[in-house]
C-alpha cells in the first residue's frame, strides 16, 4: 500500500434530520413506559438499526406487528396518510420521526393535488421516503427515474404539470432530468433549487471537491442508503474509484491500488466513528497526513416532535414535584 494522504470530506455524516429521528428514538425508550416499535430502518445504516435494537427498540415492517396501543416511531424517510389512519385506528401511540426536509414535499404533494395539477416525483421506485410521498397524492403522482423516463413521459394536462423530487437524490442527474421536464412542458412548476435536501447537496459538493485531488474515494454508508450510493455516484463521474462500505472490516486495499491520496466521506445516516476506524486503519498502515477538505459549513438543527416534547417535559415536572 502506498497511500500517504487522507483527505476528509467536510461535511460528511450524520444530518440534522438524521440525529433528529436517532434523538426520537433514544429519548423515547427513556419516556415509555411500555416498548418502543420503529415502522422501517429508522435511517438506512445497519449499525444505527443495530445499536438502536441493542438498548431496546423493536424495529417491524408493517404496523401489524405492533400490539394495539402501543408506542411506534415513523421513520425518518416519512409515511402515507394511509399507514397514519390505520396506526389511529389501532390506537397507537405515533410518535413522528419524519425529517421535516421530506415534509416540506409532501406538503408541495398535497398542495398542488389540491390545484388539480399533474405531478411528477423524480425518485427511486421502492424507496420508503418515494412510497410515502406518494401517498399523499396516489391518483396526481407518476414516478419517474431518468432523463429517458422525463423524455417519454405522458400528462394528462401538459400546461399544470408540478415536479417534486426525493430528497437523497444526485443532484447533478436530478437538474438533468427536472431540464428535459422544463423543455417538454415549458409551464412546469419546478422547486427554484428543487428538494433535494441541503445535507445531501453538501455532501455531494465536498465528495467533488474530494475527487479533484484524491483517485480514490471511500464512502462510508449501507448498501439500502440512497444518499451514501448518490455519494459513490458523485464521485466516480467525477473521475475517481469509489467504493461504498459499511464499516472498516468491508475495506480492501486492492481498491487503494496505486493511490497516494485517498478520499473518505460518509452518508448521512453514517455514524462519525465509523469513519474514525477507517482513519485508524491507515494510521496503523503508517499514513500521517491527514486533513479535512470543508467545502461548505453546515449549522442546521430540527427541533424534536412536539408528541415527544410533552411526554418530555411532562416526565419532568413530575420528577420535580416530588
Amino acid at each position: 500500500m502506498i497511500v500517504k494522504t487522507l483527505l476528509l470530506a467536510k461535511p460528511r455524516g450524520f444530518c440534522a434530520g438524521v440525529d433528529r429521528a436517532i434523538d426520537v428514538v433514544n429519548l423515547a425508550l427513556k419516556l415509555s413506559p411500555g416498548p418502543v416499535y420503529v415502522r422501517k430502518e429508522i435511517v438506512h445504516n445497519v449499525h444505527v438499526v443495530n445499536e438502536l435494537r441493542a438498548r431496546g427498540a423493536i424495529f417491524v415492517d408493517e404496523l401489524d406487528e405492533v400490539p394495539d396501543g402501543a408506542t411506534v416511531i415513523f421513520s425518518a424517510h416519512g409515511v402515507s396518510p394511509e399507514v397514519r389512519a390505520r396506526a389511529a385506528a389501532r390506537g397507537l401511540k405515533v410518535i413522528d420521526a419524519t425529517c421535516p426536509l421530506v415534509t416540506k414535499v409532501h406538503h408541495e404533494a398535497i398542495r398542488y393535488a389540491a390545484e388539480g395539477r399533474p405531478i411528477v416525483l423524480v425518485g427511486h421506485e421502492g424507496h420508503d421516503e418515494v412510497v410515502g410521498t406518494m401517498g399523499h397524492a396516489p391518483q396526481h403522482i407518476q414516478l419517474i427515474g431518468s432523463t429517458q423516463e422525463a423524455e417519454t413521459l405522458r400528462v394528462a394536462d401538459p400546461d399544470r404539470v408540478a415536479v417534486i423530487t426525493q430528497t437523497t437524490l444526485s443532484l447533478d442527474d436530478t437538474s438533468a432530468t427536472i431540464d428535459v421536464l422544463k423543455r417538454r412542458f415549458p409551464r412546469i412548476i419546478a422547486p427554484a433549487r428543487d428538494d433535494i435536501c441541503y445535507a445531501t447537496q453538501n455532501r455531494q459538493l465536498a465528495v467533488k471537491a474530494l475527487a479533484q485531488e484524491a483517485p480514490v474515494i471511500l464512502v462510508i454508508g449501507s448498501r439500502n442508503s440512497s444518499n451514501s450510493n448518490r455519494l459513490a455516484e458523485v464521485a466516480r463521474d467525477a473521475g475517481a474509484r469509489a467504493y461504498l462500505l459499511d464499516d472498516v472490516s468491508q475495506l480492501d486495499t486492492a481498491w487503494l491500488e496505486g493511490a497516494e491520496c485517498v478520499g473518505i466521506t460518509a452518508g448521512a445516516s453514517a455514524p462519525e466513528y465509523l469513519v474514525e476506524e477507517v482513519v485508524r486503519f491507515f494510521q496503523t498502515q503508517g499514513v500521517r497526513d491527514i486533513r479535512e477538505v470543508q467545502a461548505i459549513r453546515e449549522e442546521v438543527h430540527f427541533a424534536l416532535p412536539p408528541e415527544l416534547v410533552r411526554d418530555r417535559d411532562s416526565l419532568a415536572g413530575e420528577d420535580s414535584d416530588r
